[in-house]
């Protein structure tokens, strides 16, 4: 079990870490066919000043290459070396995925349909139970950063459950473009920390398997303003200047391909469109059809699908319906 005691010295994985040390401890998650063992890099960052436990994580899908980055910056550039309290970063949750670039485990469970786990269950499930019980109980707050899955290109966001004040103050902190309302799933790791009465921000950004430069800077710049908040920041990192509020986004909507062919999309991600905007075209491979695709209402695209061929009733749009707003007060279309 993951503990600090009173004199402030940090337990976890079975090793202790003093006040103002840094340490980077293997929790070995499983072994391979030959017997090799497969351990994740778990990285501890300590302030001689007690205070918060922040724990980082990404890669809970493998091929979600983005939040790796995230992560991997935060590192590079010493903002997890905190003023006070403590940072705990973990780059790749799911070792195995990210070797083969495939979201899900060897077993085929999608480790984040399977929390809290199962000590005697399949290979994701009783490495989530490990992680719950020996590394999360130590946290006091979660940062977890994902991306859009397969070719869908998510605009950058935070996700917070509906009615959560406390995770919409962070969410203003964390100031990503978007803010989405967005029910926890079933046995996610968002919904064991809720459980647990651990405050977390869900960070989407990008697609899976691309790197994208402008998802990464947002991201590790919410990662700053949240450990300002906290009072974590060291005097030597600065501190980016805030642009512009979140867009709150409480309602989005899937718009389906109606016939089958190449897409050709004509807007970009988090861009706001007015209703009957030509959006995309979709075409033929023989130059004999072309279907304009016009959006079906006004709204803020969330998520863009990428694909260059699609199939008819493919989800290729989702779009905010709702009357978004930036915090605090109504948001035009031209201040975006």
């Amino acid at each position: 079990m993951a503990f600090i005691n009173s004199d402030n010295i940090l337990t976890l994985l079975g090793q202790e870490i003093l006040p103002g040390q840094s340490a980077t401890i293997n929790f070995n998650l499983a072994k391979l066919y030959t017997t090799s063992s497969v351990e994740i890099p778990v990285i501890i960052e300590r302030s001689k000043k007690p205070g918060p436990v922040v724990l980082i994580t990404s890669g809970i899908h493998g091929d979600e290459i983005n939040g790796v980055e995230i992560v991997r910056q935060i590192i590079a550039k010493k903002i997890n070396k905190p003023k006070i309290g403590t940072i705990i970063c973990i780059p790749v949750l799911n070792i195995f995925g990210f070797l083969d670039m495939k979201r899900a485990f060897p077993d085929g469970r999608d480790l984040n349909r399977v929390f809290p786990g199962n000590p005697r269950g399949s290979l994701a499930s009783r490495f989530a139970y490990q992680f719950v019980k020996k590394i999360l109980p130590i946290a006091n707050y979660c940062l977890d950063f994902h991306t859009g899955g397969a070719s869908r290109f998510n605009a950058a966001q935070i996700r917070i459950s509906p009615q959560n004040i406390e995770a919409a103050q962070f969410a203003k902190i964390f100031n990503a473009p978007f803010t989405l309302h967005s029910k926890t799933i079933p046995k996610s790791y968002r919904a064991t920390c809720s459980r647990l009465g651990i405050p977390i921000l869900l960070y989407e950004g990008g697609k899976s398997k691309v790197s994208d430069k402008e998802i990464a800077r947002i991201g590790v710049n919410g990662a700053i303003y949240f450990l300002n908040h906290l009072k974590m920041m060291r005097s030597t990192i600065e501190i980016p200047e805030i642009k512009r509020p979140s867009v709150v986004v409480e309602a989005t909507r899937w718009m389906r391909a109606k016939y089958s062919g190449l897409m050709h999309v004509k807007v970009t991600c988090g861009q706001f469109i007015e209703k009957g905007q030509h959006i995309a075209t979709i075409t033929d491979p023989y130059g004999k059809f072309r279907y304009p695709v016009n959006a079906p209402h006004a709204g803020y695209i969330i998520n863009v699908n990428e694909a260059s061929l699609v199939y008819q009733g493919d989800a290729i749009f989702n779009i905010s319906t709702d009357k978004a707003t930036r915090y605090g007060k109504t948001e035009s279309e031209e201040e975006v």
